[in-house]
């Protein structure tokens, strides 16, 4: 991998970005109108259940909207013959997906921030740790997202077959998370499944830096994310195909 090769690939994808105002209003606003959506919500019927699930909502929306987001337009530049000649030029497939990766990332980051700046600075959602802290979770868990969809996009063939892979992908982590039922009180076997799922890490280690502040516990969650992350991208290396047969 050669860093102004992957450099160059990320700079591509913001400039194609850019030109894309819809895609750009739905990835930093989106999140930001469904975490104030459920809020509304609680607002009258339980406050505090806002202040419990709100950690989650950090982690569970920017993952599934950078996981769409990244599939589609990934699969499209295979589909188009673009990733065909980009791969024809001195570059590696891992130049491909890091420099992707890398422009999606600084996408979640201030996708994150304003998530953050929303939650806390407008809907008052209380963090015992500190603010920037809770932001890297954050945009960590946003990235796992983007590399969720580099992933999954080699094995998809139309764009609607990659936005099919969420369900597939994204939801059951969602439901074993712990975010609707505590993972203690599942059944053993699907703690089992849970406890290999990425996602469990980024709501644990979201909710420990909002409830209880940043210790070991929440480091080990933020290390299993980015580990993960590294896993997806390697994957997606040795599966992404030049063309969609």
């Amino acid at each position: 991998m050669k860093l102004r090769i992957t450099l160059a690939v990320a700079h591509r994808v913001l400039t194609q970005l850019r030109r894309d105002p819809r895609t750009v209003a739905m990835l930093l606003a989106l999140p930001c109108l469904l975490i104030s959506l459920l809020w509304w919500i609680y607002k009258d019927a339980d406050p505090q259940l806002f202040d419990r699930i709100g950690p989650a909502l950090l982690a569970i929306f920017p993952v599934i909207v950078m996981f769409l987001v990244t599939s589609v337009t990934t699969l499209r530049e295979r589909s188009t013959g673009t990733l065909e000649r980009l791969l024809a030029m001195p570059m590696g497939k891992l130049d491909f997906l890091v420099g992707y990766a890398l422009a999606f990332g600084l996408v979640a980051a201030v996708q994150s921030v304003l998530a953050v700046a929303v939650s806390v600075g407008l809907l008052g959602l209380d963090v015992a740790g500190p603010l920037w802290l809770l932001t890297v979770v954050a945009v960590v868990d946003a990235v796992l997202g983007s590399a969720l969809g580099l992933f999954v996009s080699a094995f998809a063939r139309t764009e609607f077959q990659a936005v099919q892979f969420m369900p597939a992908i994204v939801i059951p982590q969602l439901l074993l998370c712990g975010l609707l039922v505590s993972r203690d009180d599942m059944a053993g076997f699907l703690q089992v499944v849970a406890a290999v799922l990425p996602l469990t890490y980024a709501y644990d280690g979201l909710e420990r830096v909002t409830t209880t502040g940043f210790d070991s516990t929440a480091l080990r969650d933020l290390l299993i994310v980015i580990g993960a992350t590294l896993l997806a991208l390697a994957l997606g290396a040795t599966t992404l195909r030049r063309r969609t047969p």
